[in-house]
């Protein structure tokens, strides 16, 4: 039976993250995407120049539509911008009963801001508990409250390596009452890095919606993520971080 994922995210002009880049991991893993847009951004490798939050109204109406015709078997949720679409976001999943990936999106690889201030207590307090992963990368992490905030933590929260230094990535799963669970990958020397943290909780998402538990689900999605990273490294796509090659390079099937 094919599985459906849900992507509750921003709109990237320039194809390489948000909701663009959650249907191509979607369907490069054999899921059907489908999608809740929450804010149109103006943007390429370079930055984002404009950012325009979708009505309220909308966002509910587009998450009602999907929920009652096309129940997901596994949501990611995205970009978020205001306190008021978290919320919004938050109530309209409140009788969803599937895994929730929570990637908060904070600011884009270019540097711009994609949450505002007052959003964060939200999103940390209100949302982040009723999901079954939230995927910080360092500066997010250290937003939410760093140690602090991994000590409280009553889900799993996967923080990401990405913005560490060294010759390897170094990604750790905290779950409460378990030991962490460390992955390590090589760094990779490359501009074309944008979207990689969508494509991560995409990913992660996806082979929760095949079924996955939750430990392999995040070794899939980092190993992925690896290879993906890897295959992109050398294209000329736009003149800033450039997007991962969805889709467009073979990738092995990665091992859990």
């Amino acid at each position: 039976m094919l599985r459906v994922a849900l992507t509750i995210a921003g709109s990237d002009s320039g194809g390489g993250a948000g909701i663009q880049a959650d249907l191509k991991t979607f369907l490069s893993l054999g899921v059907f995407g489908t999608s809740a847009l929450t804010a149109i951004t103006a943007q390429n490798t370079r930055g984002v120049s404009a950012v325009h939050p979708v009505p309220i109204d909308v966002v509910k109406a587009q998450l009602h539509a999907v929920l009652t015709d096309l129940p997901p078997a596994a949501v990611k949720i995205g970009m978020l911008a205001t306190a008021e679409l978290v919320l919004a976001v938050t109530e309209a999943l409140s009788d969803y009963a599937g895994p929730v990936v929570l990637d908060p999106v904070m600011v884009a690889t270019s540097g711009d801001v994609l949450l505002d201030p007052d959003a964060v207590g939200a999103l940390r307090d209100v949302l982040a508990p009723r999901c079954a992963l939230i995927t910080p990368n360092l500066p997010e992490l250290a937003v939410l409250g760093g140690d602090t905030f991994l000590a409280r933590a009553t889900i799993p929260v996967l923080v990401k390596g990405g913005h560490g230094e060294g010759p390897e990535v170094i990604d750790t799963l905290y779950a409460p009452g378990v030991t962490p669970r460390v992955w390590r990958h090589p760094r990779i020397k490359t501009r074309n890095t944008h979207g990689t943290g969508c494509t991560l909780s995409a990913a992660i998402a996806a082979r929760l919606a095949l079924g996955d538990p939750l430990d392999a689900a995040v070794a899939y999605g980092l190993d992925h993520l690896a290879q993906l990273i890897a295959a992109s490294a050398d294209h000329g796509l736009g003149a800033g971080h450039g997007p991962l090659l969805h889709g467009l390079v073979g990738l092995r099937k990665p091992t859990s």
